[in-house]
C-alpha cells in the first residue's frame, strides 16, 4: 500500500520560515519524481515545485522561486519543502505527490495534478501578515 505522509507546516508570521516533510512508503521511492502542490481556500490546487528521481533536479513555480527549496533523501524515502520569506498568499494546504513522470526525461517535469498517481493527505501552512 502506497502512503505519503506530510508533517510539519503550521503557523508563521510573514517573512518567516517553515518546512514540510513528506515520508513515502510502499513504492520504490528512488524511481519516482516528487511534486509539491498547494491549495488555498476557493482556489484550484497548484504546482509549487518538484524534484526528479535521479539527479535531484528541481523545478519551481515562479511564485516561489528563490524562496522555496525542495530536496529528497532516497535512503530515508523522504522529500522536504523548505519555505522562507513566507507571504500571506502562501497560506494553503500543502500536498506532496509521487509519480514516475516519464516526461521529465525530455525535460518536461510533471506540473499538473493529473500527472500524479499518489498523494499525501496535506498539511496546513498559515502565514499571518
Amino acid at each position: 500500500q502506497v502512503q505519503l505522509v506530510e508533517s510539519g507546516g503550521g503557523w508563521v508570521q510573514a517573512g518567516g520560515s517553515l518546512s514540510v516533510s513528506c515520508a513515502v512508503s510502499g513504492l520504490r521511492f528512488s524511481s519516482y519524481a516528487m511534486g509539491w502542490f498547494r491549495q488555498a481556500p476557493g482556489k484550484d490546487r497548484e504546482f509549487v515545485g518538484g524534484i526528479g528521481w535521479s539527479r535531484g533536479i528541481t523545478y519551481y513555480a515562479d511564485s516561489v522561486k528563490g524562496r522555496f527549496t525542495i530536496s529528497r533523501d532516497n535512503l530515508k524515502n523522504t522529500t522536504l519543502l523548505q519555505m522562507s520569506s513566507l507571504k500571506p498568499e502562501d497560506t494553503a494546504i500543502y500536498y506532496c505527490a509521487a509519480d514516475y513522470c516519464p516526461s521529465a526525461l525530455q525535460g518536461y517535469f510533471c506540473t499538473l495534478t493529473s500527472d500524479y498517481a499518489y498523494w499525501g493527505q496535506g498539511t496546513q501552512v498559515t502565514v499571518s501578515s
